[in-house]
């Protein structure tokens, strides 16, 4: 029974590892259909959305099955309760890819944002790149100090954040109200994107540690 147990709760991390991965490739592609108004790597983001709620759905299913059949207590416990919240966080991830690649499309063939936003979307697609490959990483192979990293890059994307508000609410911001709206949104979805990262990485410190975040 014990083995059945742990053979279960590694289908549950691997499903847990296939979204963080797919949730990954998804902003990748949805950040190319933004900067470059390539329609096709849109649509792939918005086709595979289901792919990624599919998952999240397979991940409740196992649990709810293991904590019916199983009655797992102490740290077995906390593993399936853990995988309930990242997998949320993380299929709240692929919507916000989404989101991206919806906002892409909607201006196309004209590219969403204007050339001088261009520099700080790229920044930003790059942490959320970089939190999204530590997320798949310390599901693979759980670490502690990995996860904690994730603060300080949700700093950077913070700082990127309020840097993109500065050139919006500036007096020589020359593409109207609707453009700054849509740049206002992507931003949004970007630092939120990087928010649910935190706070699967602090789901797996609560694992590893026992101890919930302050």
């Amino acid at each position: 029974m014990r083995d059945e147990f742990r053979a279960d709760l590694q289908i549950v991390s691997q499903l847990l590892v296939d979204m963080a991965e797919g949730v990954r490739a998804a902003m990748r592609q949805a950040t190319k259909g933004l900067l470059t108004a390539d329609r096709a790597a849109s649509e792939t983001v918005i086709a595979r959305d289901a792919e990624i709620d599919e998952l999240y759905r397979h991940v409740e299913e196992r649990v709810c099955d293991l904590l019916a059949r199983q009655a797992p207590v102490a740290s077995d416990l906390r593993a399936m309760i853990t995988a309930l919240h990242v997998a949320a966080d993380l299929e709240r991830m692929g919507d916000l890819a989404d989101h991206v690649a919806k906002t892409a499309l909607r201006r196309h063939p004209s590219p969403a944002v204007p050339a001088e936003l261009r520099p700080v979307f790229t920044d930003m697609a790059a942490i959320a790149d970089r939190m999204a490959e530590k997320i798949a990483s310390v599901l693979a192979k759980p670490d502690a100090d990995i996860a904690a990293e994730l603060d300080r890059d949700d700093d950077t994307m913070d700082d990127l954040h309020k840097s993109l508000f500065g050139v919006l609410l500036g007096d020589d911001w020359p593409y109207g109200v609707e453009t700054a709206i849509d740049a206002t949104l992507l931003g949004r979805f970007y630092e939120r994107f990087a928010d649910h990262a935190v706070n699967a990485g602090e789901h797996v410190v609560y694992l590893i540690t026992g101890t919930p975040s302050a």
